[in-house]
């Protein structure tokens, strides 16, 4: 089921209103995976997984409040409010929820969230307007993919962080799946030892037009320039959004007392963005290819 979840998401193009309804029934598809419930878990050190089992958000904990990354579809909000507090923790306690990217299974509960706790919505700034707009950038038309509109109270670049308590996150620039796609960098301890801890925005092509039309304006050189960053960048614990993409529930069956870490896995990060790379690479041929075709 995840395999052909990942490949509807891959070779579904937006080609305007004619793929309306495809992509409607495609989200109908996917809600199903994406909104099943699953418990929440302590990951490593004071990161917790509040997410549903098929979209990733999480709980970033100090003893000052907590951090928040990212939601899930707007339907699946109570289950994300109910896992933070079957872990002991208060919503209202929340004092940001981050975003790495400003589609609707990342964003859904941003604006019902931040009512409920008062927290500060943090964005990269190039996704500012989609995340006010509530849409899918390129899409404004595909009335599927819109989600609840947020304010954003604070937009980040390169080496900004956010810091509640002892707990500071920097955000990395990581462009391409979406215009401000940001990733998050902190560190953890696991033991005697200190971590590097990167929730990944994500690098796929997912719904975006590559060429002739792009989703969006330098599109195809933002991603070429988050992949060879990626080729450089040390990473311990690898998170994204979507759980299948760390493997997730396969390291979670692993946690067991005394055992070592299943989620610490340095390379693993590496390895994962240079096969987004190949298959981002793969859809600009073939994108390019039904172009010329057309022409």
């Amino acid at each position: 089921m995840k395999k052909l979840i990942i490949a509807l998401v891959a070779l579904l193009p937006l080609t305007g209103a004619a793929h309306a309804q495809t992509i409607k029934d495609m989200l109908a598809t996917l809600r199903a995976a994406w909104d099943k419930p699953t418990e929440p878990f302590r990951i490593i050190d004071n990161v917790y997984y509040v997410g549903t089992a098929g979209l990733a958000s999480y709980l970033i904990t100090s003893p000052q409040g907590h951090i928040l990354v990212d939601t899930a579809m707007p339907e699946a909000t109570s289950q994300i409010e109910a896992s933070i507090e079957k872990l002991g923790f208060k919503v209202t306690d929340i004092k940001y929820l981050l975003n790495t990217h400003a589609h609707i299974d990342h964003t859904g509960g941003l604006a019902e969230i931040k009512q409920a706790s008062g927290a500060q919505v943090v964005a990269g700034e190039r996704d500012k307007p989609l995340l006010e707009g509530g849409y899918y950038p390129g899409a404004q038309e595909e009335a599927a993919l819109n989600f609840p509109p947020v304010k954003v109270d604070r937009t980040v670049h390169e080496g900004d962080t956010v810091t509640v308590g002892n707990v500071t996150l920097t955000a990395y620039e990581t462009p391409g799946h979406s215009p401000g796609c940001t990733s998050w960098s902190f560190s953890v301890k696991d033991g005697d030892a200190t971590r590097s801890v990167l929730i990944f925005c994500s690098g796929t092509v997912a719904l975006n037009r590559l060429v002739g039309h792009p989703t969006y304006p330098g599109i195809v050189d933002d991603y070429r320039k988050t992949f060879a960053r990626a080729r450089d960048m040390k990473v311990d614990v690898l998170l994204a959004p979507h759980p299948e993409m760390y493997d997730m529930a396969g390291k979670r069956a692993k946690i067991a007392d005394g055992a070592p870490n299943p989620f610490v896995n340095p390379g693993e990060f590496n390895t994962y963005a240079a096969t987004l790379e190949k298959q981002f690479n793969d859809s600009l041929a073939k994108q390019t290819a039904a172009l010329e075709k057309k022409e």
